[in-house]
């Protein structure tokens, strides 16, 4: 196996035991989304088919329900406004 397989092994099982998103996945690996998105998108149905389907599943989850992380965000940053005064950046 070589080592780009046994990550992308490693970033699927992360992906799929966490729900985790892959900006939240290359946060805690310490890697750029698109080496997770490429590793796990090109290189890991090579390697694991099955866990590439189900790594798909959680993608596709996440990305049908970004428009409401991305509205929930904005709805703290204001409600943050309001209470503040002044607008100040959350820190994931």
């Amino acid at each position: 196996m070589h080592y780009n397989d046994d990550r992308a092994v490693r970033l699927g099982e992360y992906i799929v035991e966490n729900d985790s998103t892959v900006r939240s996945a290359a946060k805690y690996f310490g890697i750029s989304k698109s080496t997770i998105h490429k590793d796990v998108t090109v290189i890991l149905p090579d390697v694991d088919r099955a866990l590439a389907g189900e790594v798909k599943a959680v993608l596709e989850k996440n990305k049908a329900e970004r428009h409401l992380r991305g509205g929930q965000a904005t709805k703290e940053k204001y409600a943050l406004t309001r209470k503040y005064g002044k607008c100040i950046r959350l820190e994931k």
